[in-house]
């Protein structure tokens, strides 16, 4: 009777898991792009700018601001940075983990994904990990996937990233746990800009219509 009542557990858990909504999908002018993308809830837009050639886009979860989250996605994108030859995904984040590392150079670790043969631009994911960072006086661990894709014109790079206990080592990054995170933001495609299409972008939506068949 009890294996009955673990099978029949099981069997609801997996339905109500297959009628669980899809996450809605954001698409986001940046500068010679639409970037499409999931954003599972409960992540809303908290913040946004472009700053020269420079976009930020942050989302955190209900109730909580980009002063004080636990977990945040960020879109970033970098105008005009794919008109460098030498300029690819990969090294991109390794810069951006030059930045994580200066912070915590003694708890530091990095885990790289590698391309994502899901994005059809060149592309490349890294896990970057602070055990423990300090953030209005408080110590805790900051650890993000990112995702960094070159475009025709610019680049972009999308990240999930989270904050837990602080730690006196390096974490141990677990690789299924970070793809799972990114797995979550996608599928992530680029679009061209349609003059005079404004939200909700019908050609994009189509785009990622045609692709999911």
């Amino acid at each position: 009777m009890r294996h009955r009542c673990l099978l029949t557990l099981v069997v609801l858990l997996v339905q109500v898991a297959a009628a669980a909504p899809p996450a809605p999908r954001m698409i986001v002018p940046v500068f010679h792009r639409l970037v499409a993308f999931s954003l599972p809830p409960p992540f809303k837009v908290e913040f946004e700018r472009t700053t020269g050639n420079i976009y930020v886009r942050e989302h955190v979860p209900d109730g909580e601001t980009v002063d004080q989250w636990s977990r945040m996605i960020t879109l970033q994108g970098v105008q005009g940075m794919a008109y460098n030859p030498e300029a690819t995904p990969q090294a991109y984040l390794q810069a951006l983990a030059r930045g994580f590392q200066r912070h915590c150079p003694d708890t530091y670790v990095a885990l790289d994904l590698g391309p994502q043969p899901s994005v059809k631009e060149p592309s490349f994911a890294t896990v970057a990990s602070c055990g423990r960072v300090t953030s209005g006086g408080k110590g805790h661990s900051e650890t993000s996937v990112m995702l960094a894709i070159r475009g025709p014109d610019d680049f972009y790079v999308l990240q999930w990233t989270e904050r837990g206990r602080d730690s006196a080592h390096p974490l141990a990054l677990d690789s299924k746990y970070w793809s799972a995170r990114l797995a979550q933001l996608g599928p992530v495609q680029l679009c061209p800009i349609v003059p005079g299409e404004g939200p909700p972008y019908p050609s994009c939506s189509a785009a990622q219509t045609g692709a999911a068949k």
